[in-house]
């Protein structure tokens, strides 16, 4: 969905991946956060994880991968 803007991942396994959602105040917004951040730590060689959440740039659609776009309907 375009929803991470970055991923930095040290020599030492640590990562740091900067995200946004597609509204600020989403709800599910504490969840997501969190499911995120056990899904990379479930990475071999991931020694921990910080989820960090922006809001710049502002998200819209056209981030979306064609794929996903298709699969929503968006196309």
């Amino acid at each position: 969905l375009g929803l991470i803007y970055k991923i930095d991942v040290s020599d030492n396994g640590e990562v740091a991946l900067d995200m946004t959602l597609t509204a600020p105040n989403c709800p599910a917004a504490d969840f997501i956060m969190e499911d995120i951040r056990q899904k990379v730590e479930s990475v071999e060689g991931v020694t921990s994880a910080t989820i960090n959440l922006v809001f710049e740039p502002e998200w819209d659609k056209d981030m979306m991968s064609e794929e996903a776009k298709l699969e929503l309907g968006f196309l």
